[in-house]
């Protein structure tokens, strides 16, 4: 099953609902692992580290330091880009069909937009 690392930005009850939902599903937040005040290199750094998948509303400047990170043959086990106007359930289950669905490091390098 993925493994995810959710930004700051992505609204606590998305985060609630898939433990909810998939008790199994490991999903780390970044204030979970000291991460909170670091920039966006760093946290992708982190996350490539650990094999989690980016999951983040940060459109303007995640993104592109991901596909920086592509461009230099670094690691990055993929951004799942969260739509900020979506429903919170259909987030919900589409980051579930994902994480059964795929395997690992199926995203790596990609970019993903839910739902």
């Amino acid at each position: 099953m993925l493994r995810f690392l959710a930004d700051e930005n992505p609204d606590n009850r998305i985060i609630k609902g898939l433990r909810k939902r998939q008790s199994a599903l490991d999903v780390t937040r970044i204030q979970d692992v000291e991460l909170l005040s670091a920039d966006d290199e760093t946290i992708l750094e982190w996350a490539a580290e650990n094999g989690r998948i980016m999951l983040t509303y940060d459109i303007s400047t995640m993104v592109a330091f991901a596909y920086t990170r592509v461009r230099a043959e670094q690691s990055m086990p993929g951004v799942f880009e969260i739509d900020p106007e979506a429903k919170f359930g259909d987030v919900i289950e589409s980051i579930l069909i994902y994480a059964e669905c795929s395997n690992e490091g199926e995203w790596e390098g990609q970019v993903q937009y839910l739902p």
